[in-house]
């Protein structure tokens, strides 16, 4: 299968003597994890000679031995790996003997049949923070050290298989020092392909008020930088942050100025203290066991976990919420900024609102210029963003929110019944997309693109495309879309050539949870969100779905608003309080420009349109209940209902009623006078009104049990991020005896459409 590095072990003579031979076949993660070496490492223990080489995305080996050394060789390429990697033995076939006395590690190579697997970024491992950190280490203070364990992958991958010459570190030849470590398969940096050091790898540079270069200088900059209130822009793994002291109330307060960003929550990230690590996360934040553990976890997500009353942040980090995304450093850069500075910063994505992360140094100081003072750079191209992810534990599990560095791009295999005939690739929706590509038995679902809306967000949209295809080796001959026409990923694929397939909204959502519970061959399915273009042509987002992946008929859903000012209702909560109190004869003005006009437009029914959404009774709550008339980013309003909801709340009952289609629809308006009730406690009616949409969704599960058989409920779609209802939707189905399924790698959000899409387009093909 080609050459070979002339490293080789030599066994003894009585190793040597074999009495059986077998290839092998691994597969799964096994690159840039440190596979072959421990491989390798195994091989000579246990007298096996032969040779072992990476194919794309496939370990091949070739070993020969006792037999009984063979078998625990053989048991132990799974059951003991690297921690990083997750193989899978794909096959063990029996060969002839070669009396070889070596065990050889043999270039890559690729193979005929693709198989490959993309490796993730990972955090820095404890033996390189310990080395970062040990002052009589060689690498002592340089914020690139890794290993096989640790350091970037998928962000500096230029092509598969994953080898130093594919990577941006093609452009940094190792030194002698370097290189004896990178050609030892008994060190740990054994082919880490990211390997470098202060001599001849990536170095730091300071830009803005003067150019600082040299590693050591710069940092020491950035650091009297931070604690002199100024903000940085910190070129990371896969992107930029723009970074600032957390506990400096008029740092956090200018970042958000300059980024005009009022009110969205910006994360933080804690420096690593006591035993777990979490000590200074704990001064702050108290996280419950479960975020504990998601918060140490190997992919290093923001996790969002509930606020101490007492803490040193500032006030204006999330403000009118409960809850401060936070997260650990997971870069070496990271690791020095955090010890360093002593405390917790601010390290939010580096970018113009609802765009992709920056990744360019040039971009960035031209795009961030009047946000950050100063820009830490550092010369390691970055091929592709990738943003933090981002999770919240919700009825004692991790939730993904956003898709991120360390966790995708996602790799999945479909269950046999929805084996891809042809490869295919869906391209999600508007808000928070993702795209997903699938083959065979295979798919791929990418990190977050982000929202649509900006020339700079479609282009990164249609390389994430490109770069999938690619680096998989896999070309789409056919697309998937929402039906929603005005979607720029739906504009894409139309204008593409290929065959297209148009997926209603939340047809794909609850697809999306059905390819997690593969067994269930017949859902009942709540997908509840802000808008999705529904199979008639109005606006759903408050239905209830009954079937499986492309049988799904809509069963259920809530009375429709009908509002005026078409997609501005998104971002201006008060047009569905006023759909709300005018639909139910109950004057309302506003305290907003346009209200006396939109309300005349709505008695005459100009330029309004119907609305079945969840998401938009969330929003009408928030206004009438705590005077939320505007948002300055989407979902502020449900954000800070549930955030201000006190107690157990009292459910108003909605009533039931089928429809001439149909349809099971829950009627609203008696609740509308209690939210608008100002002489109650704000923090009673927001309790109200999350016990009463749980309640209505109950009520609708049992009524629809009585007509339709089901095996499972499930809760799919934004409103559904929304730990407090759910939780309580789950309490009370319990109660019935009625288990809810929600989402386990996938986001309940937009952020999964592609993956119901595809899912969708699969289970048509396989419809008899």
């Amino acid at each position: 299968m080609g050459g070979h590095e002339t490293l080789a072990t030599t066994l003894p003579a009585a190793a040597s003597a074999t009495a059986a031979a077998r290839e092998i076949v691994v597969t799964g993660r096994v690159q840039g994890v440190g596979y072959r070496p421990f491989v390798y490492r195994r091989a000579r223990e246990l007298g096996i000679t032969g040779w072992v080489l990476n194919g794309a995305g496939k370990v091949f080996i070739f070993a020969e031995g006792p037999t009984d050394s063979l078998t625990r060789f053989e048991a132990d390429l799974t059951g003991a790996p690297p921690p990083l990697s997750r193989p899978t033995l794909a096959s063990s076939l029996p060969a002839i003997p070669t009396g070889g006395r070596t065990f050889e590690i043999r270039h890559s190579e690729a193979a005929t049949e693709s198989e490959i697997h993309v490796p993730p970024d990972l955090f820095t491992c404890e033996d390189c923070v310990r080395e970062l950190t040990d002052p009589v280490q060689r690498r002592f203070g340089y914020p690139f050290i890794n290993c096989t364990q640790c350091g970037p992958r998928y962000t500096i991958i230029t092509g598969m298989p994953y080898d130093r010459p594919n990577t941006t570190m093609a452009g940094f030849p190792l030194c002698e020092d370097c290189r004896r470590e990178y050609e030892s398969p008994l060190d740990r940096r054994f082919h880490a392909q990211p390997l470098a050091c202060a001599d001849c790898g990536p170095s730091l540079s300071l830009a803005g008020r003067q150019q600082v270069t040299g590693g050591a200088d710069a940092l020491d900059a950035a650091i009297a930088a931070l604690h002199a209130g100024e903000v940085l822009a910190v070129k990371g793994v896969g992107g930029y942050h723009l970074v600032c002291d957390a506990g400096n109330d008029q740092a956090v307060r200018t970042l958000r100025t300059r980024k005009q960003r009022p009110h969205k929550p910006l994360a933080v990230m804690f420096p690593l203290r006591g035993a777990d690590g979490l000590d200074a996360v704990r001064c702050c934040v108290a996280p419950n066991e479960v975020e504990a553990a998601a918060i140490i976890d190997p992919a290093r997500p923001i996790v969002l976990t509930r606020k101490r009353v007492a803490s040193p942040l500032s006030p204006a980090l999330a403000p009118g919420l409960d809850e401060l995304g936070v997260f650990l450093p997971y870069s070496p850069l990271h690791h020095l900024l955090l010890d360093r500075f002593g405390s917790p910063l601010v390290a939010t994505s580096g970018n113009l609102s609802g765009e992709p992360v920056i990744t360019d140094n040039a971009e960035a100081e031209a795009r961030l210029q009047h946000v950050a003072d100063r820009f830490l750079h550092h010369d390691r191209p970055i091929v592709r963003p990738a943003d933090d992810a981002v999770l919240r534990v919700m009825g004692g599990a991790p939730q993904l929110m956003r898709p991120g560095r360390g966790l995708a791009p996602m790799e999945l295999t479909l269950p046999e019944r929805w084996t891809c005939t042809l490869p295919t690739l869906a391209v999600g929706g508007h808000m928070k997309n993702t795209v997903a590509l699938a083959w065979g038995s295979r798919l791929v679902l990418s990190p977050h693109v982000g929202d649509l809306d900006s020339p700079r967000s479609r282009m990164v949209f249609d390389n994430v495309i490109e770069d999938l295809q690619r680096l998989y080796d896999v070309r789409a001959e056919r697309l998937v879309c929402d039906l929603h026409p005005g979607y720029a990923s739906t504009r894409w694929a139309r204008n593409r050539g290929l065959p297209v397939w148009a997926v209603q909204h939340h047809h794909a959502h609850a697809s999306a949870l059905a390819s997690e519970f593969p067994g269930l061959r017949r859902w009942l399915v709540f997908t509840w969100d802000g808008v999705g273009l529904g199979s008639d042509g109005g606006l759903w987002g408050g239905e209830a779905l009954i079937g499986c992946p492309g049988r799904w008929s809509r069963v259920a859903s809530f009375r429709p608003l009908r509002l005026v000012g078409g997609d501005r209702a998104g971002r201006e909560p008060w047009r569905s309080a006023a759909a709300l109190m005018w639909a139910t004869g109950v004057p309302w003005s506003p305290p907003v420009a346009g209200a006396a006009l939109a309300q005349d437009a709505w008695s005459h029914k100009l330029g309004t349109h119907s609305s079945s959404a969840a998401g938009r009774l969330f929003d009408a709550a928030a206004a009438l209940v705590l005077g939320r008339h505007t948002a300055s980013f989407e979902g502020q309003g449900p954000m800070e209902l549930e955030a201000r909801a006190a107690g157990a709340g009292e459910a108003v009952v909605m009533p039931l009623a089928w429809g001439h289609d149909g349809v099971l629809r829950a009627d609203w308006a008696g609740l509308v006078p209690r939210l608008g009730d100002a002489q109650a406690c704000p923090g009673e009616r927001a309790a109200l009104f999350h016990e009463s949409m749980a309640a209505a969704l109950v009520a609708q599960a049992l009524a629809l049990r009585a007509r339709f058989d089901y095996e499972g409920v499930g809760l799919s779609g934004g409103v559904f991020q929304n730990r407090l209802l759910t939780e309580r939707i789950c309490a009370l189905l319990a109660s019935e005896g009625i288990v809810v399924h929600r989402h386990r790698r996938l986001p309940a959000n937009d952020g999964g459409l592609a993956m119901g899409q595809l899912i969708e387009a699969c289970a048509r093909d396989a419809r008899p």
